[in-house]
C-alpha cells in the first residue's frame, strides 16, 4: 500500500481493515527462556490495543500533553507509543531506569517534558514510580500499567478517525555532546521521512517494499533508529516484523544473525559496533544450516561506518552467501526524523581513501590504495536535500571541500522542545547566495562535518569533537578507525587540556587473553605499541597517553556512541581503571 499523507495511526487503521489476520509484529522474549518465546499480534489485534491505550489516556490526560513511555522492549511498548499518538498526546519514548546514567537521563527528560501520564508495565513499575517521583518538579504524572489493561474489552471511546497533526513525539537526543534535548517530530515529518526511506531502500522494486519483506530489529524503541525502523517503518510499508530486545542481542549477537537468515527478504539495521560484535561473536555452529543470500538490506546508521568493519563483516559471513550489495551504509539524525541518505540498493559499498594532510586542511583529495584515510560513502543524496556549507560564511562549498552538512525538507523536525534559542541556532540556517534551485533559508545545521565526492556523501565526524593540535584539524573518528584496525574493539580519541595546548589521549578497551597474566600483559603492550605507531604514521601526531581499560569502561550514549566529553572528565579525574597501571 502506498504511503499516505495522514499519520501512522491512519495507516494502521487501514491495515487492520484490509489485512486484519496477517501477522504484524512478533516479539521473541529471550529473558524467560534462552531458546526464545515468541508472541505475535495481527494488524487488527494491534489496532485494538492501540485504541484501548488511547481510550485509557483520554481519561487521564488532554490532547497535547506528554505521555512518557518507560517500559521494557516488547509489544506493550508498541501499543503505548501508538496509543499515545492515537489519543492526540505527544509521546516521549524512554528506557526503563536501571540506575546510574540511565536514571540521570530519565530524570532530566521528565523535568523537561513535564508529562501528564507515564506508561509502563507491572514488572518494572517500582523503579519507574521511584524515578517519576524524583525526576519531575511539577505535579506527579499518573502511571498506567499497560499489561493490566483489558485489551479484549470493547473500546470505550473514540473511533480512531481523528485528524493527527502537529507534534507526534519528542525524540530526546542521546546527549553525546550536550544535555538531552527533545526534538519535536511532527506527524508530517514521520510520514515524509518514511516516504524517503522506503523510496531509497526499494528503488529497485518500484520504490515500494515487496510484500514478502520482513523487518528484523533489536534496536531500542527509545532511540530514533529503533523507533522508526522497528515500529513506524513496518506499519507504513505494511511489513511483518520480528523483534527482540537490545539485551538479547548483546547477550548473544548470533541471535540477530539467526533471525535475519531465518526470514524472507529481510531488512535490518544497526550501528557500526553491532556489526563488529556480530562478526566476532557469531560462530559457524550458530549459523549451521542458515543462509544470508535472501537478505535485502543490512543498514548502517547512528554512528560513522568504518571500512574495517565492512571488510570484517563481509569476510566473516561470505561463507553464508552474504551479498556485498546488501550492505547499506547511511547517514541521518534525530533532528531530521532519522533518515537522510544511504548507499543505493544493488551496488557494493564505496570505500575511498583521501589524503590525510589535505583532509586536515578541509580538502578532500583522493589518494592511492595504500595511503590516506579510508572513508565509507553514505551514497548520493536522493530523497533528501543536502548541501555542504561553510559554517562561518554560510556559503555552499564546492565538491571536495569539507564543511558542515546542512539539510532541508519536510523530514526536518520543528525544533527543540521549549528551547527557541537552540531551535533557531540549529534549525534556522540561512544560506548566503544559494545556488539555483536551492532554498535560501530554514536549513538544519547538523553539526556534522562532511563533503561530497563524485556526488557521494562522506561523513568525517562531529564539529564539536574535532581535535585541533598544532594548528591542524584531526577527526577523532579517523584516529579511532586506525586503532580499531588493530584492536577491533571500542576506543576513544580525546583532546585533554595541557597548560596552553591540548594533548592527544587514547583510551582502548581490551579483553585480557592469554594462558597467564604475563602472556596477557605482553599482548596488551603489543597493542599499545602498534596503536601508538599506527597513529603516528597515519596521522602525524604523537599520543601523549594511551589508557588501556576493560570492556565496557568507555562511557557511551543510548545509541552506542562514545561520549567523548565524559571521557575527558573521567580522564582528568583519573577515574579510569587502567589495565596497564
Amino acid at each position: 500500500m502506498p504511503v499516505t499523507n495522514a499519520s501512522i495511526c491512519t495507516v494502521l487503521r487501514e491495515r487492520a481493515g484490509l489485512q486484519p489476520d496477517d501477522t504484524a509484529f512478533t516479539f521473541i522474549d529471550y529473558e524467560q527462556d534462552g531458546a526464545g518465546i515468541a508472541a505475535s499480534l495481527t494488524w487488527l489485534q494491534l489496532y485494538r490495543r492501540t485504541l484501548s491505550v488511547a481510550a485509557e489516556l483520554r481519561l487521564r490526560a488532554s490532547a497535547g500533553d506528554r505521555a512518557v513511555i518507560l517500559a521494557p522492549q516488547g509489544l506493550d511498548y508498541i501499543a503505548a507509543f501508538l496509543g499515545a499518538l492515537q489519543a492526540g498526546l505527544i509521546a516521549v519514548p524512554l528506557s526503563v531506569p536501571l540506575g546510574g546514567a540511565s536514571d540521570d537521563r530519565v530524570s532530566s527528560v521528565l523535568r523537561d517534558a513535564s508529562p501528564s501520564v507515564v506508561l509502563t508495565t507491572s514488572g518494572v513499575v517500582g523503579p519507574v514510580v521511584e524515578a517519576v517521583m524524583s525526576g519531575s518538579d511539577a505535579a506527579a504524572p499518573r502511571v498506567v500499567e499497560l499489561d493490566l489493561l483489558d485489551y479484549d474489552s470493547p473500546t470505550r471511546s473514540g473511533s480512531g478517525r481523528e485528524n493527527h497533526s502537529g507534534t507526534a513525539y519528542l525524540q530526546y537526543t542521546s546527549g553525546s555532546t550536550r544535555q538531552p534535548a527533545g526534538v519535536m517530530v511532527t506527524h508530517q515529518n514521520v510520514m515524509s521521512n518514511l516516504g524517503q526511506l522506503i523510496s531509497d531502500t526499494f528503488e529497485n522494486h518500484g520504490k515500494f517494499a515487496p510484500p514478502q519483506t520482513t523487518v528484523v530489529s533489536w534496536l531500542p524503541f527509545y532511540h530514533d533508529l529503533g523507533l522508526i525502523c522497528g515500529i513506524a517503518f513496518p506499519i507504513v510499508a505494511g511489513l511483518r516484523t520480528v523483534l527482540m530486545s537490545p539485551a538479547a542481542f548483546l547477550e548473544k549477537p548470533a541471535r540477530w544473525m539467526q533471525a535475519v537468515a531465518s526470514n524472507t527478504q529481510t531488512y535490518t539495521g544497526a550501528p557500526n559496533f553491532a556489526y563488529e560484535l556480530a562478526a566476532r561473536r557469531t560462530t559457524d555452529e550458530d549459523m549451521a544450516g542458515l543462509d544470508l543470500a535472501d537478505v535485502h538490506t543490512f543498514a548502517f546508521g547512528a554512528e560513522r561506518v568504518h571500512a574495517a568493519t565492512i571488510r570484517r563483516f563481509t569476510k566473516r559471513f561470505a561463507r553464508f552467501n552474504l551479498r556485498d550489495t546488501a550492505l547499506r551504509p547511511g547517514y541521518g539524525l534525530a533532528e531530521a526524523t532519522v533518515y537522510a541518505t544511504s548507499n543505493p540498493p544493488g551496488r557494493p559499498v564505496t570505500i575511498a581513501r583521501f589524503d590525510y594532510e589535505q583532509l586536515s586542511a578541509s580538502r578532500a583529495k583522493p589518494c592511492g590504495d595504500e595511503d590516506g584515510v579510508e572513508l565509507v560513502s553514505c551514497g548520493v543524496p536522493r530523497a533528501a536535500t543536502v548541501r555542504i556549507v561553510d559554517p562561518e560564511t554560510r556559503v555552499e562549498n564546492s565538491a571536495g571541500t569539507v564543511g558542515e552538512v546542512w539539510m532541508h525538507g519536510d523530514n526536518v523536525a520543528d525544533g527543540y522542545w521549549q528551547d527557541p534559542q537552540a531551535s533557531e541556532q540549529t534549525f534556522g540556517g540561512k544560506l548566503v547566495d544559494p545556488s539555483p534551485g536551492t532554498p535560501h533559508e530554514l536549513w538544519l545545521k547538523t553539526g556534522d562535518l562532511g563533503f561530497l565526492s563524485d556526488g557521494e556523501l562522506f561523513i568525517i565526524g562531529r564539529i564539536k569533537d574535532l581535535l585541533i593540535m598544532y594548528g591542524r584539524n584531526h577527526s577523532p573518528d579517523d584516529i579511532e578507525a586506525t586503532i580499531q584496525e588493530i584492536t577491533g574493539g571500542r576506543c576513544a580519541a580525546i583532546a585533554v587540556p595541557d597548560h596552553h595546548t591540548e594533548k592527544l589521549v587514547v583510551i582502548i578497551e581490551f579483553k585480557k587473553r592469554g594462558d597467564s597474566h604475563e602472556d596477557a600483559m605482553d599482548k596488551l603492550e603489543l597493542v599499545k605499541r602498534e596503536s601508538t605507531s599506527a597513529i603516528s604514521n597515519s596521522h602525524g601526531i604523537s599520543v601523549a597517553d594511551l589508557v588501556v581499560v576493560g570492556p565496557g569502561s568507555i562511557p557511551i550514549t543510548t545509541s552506542g556512541k562514545v561520549r567523548r566529553a565524559a571521557c575527558v572528565e573521567q580522564y582528568r579525574r583519573d577515574d579510569f581503571v587502567r589495565l596497564d597501571a
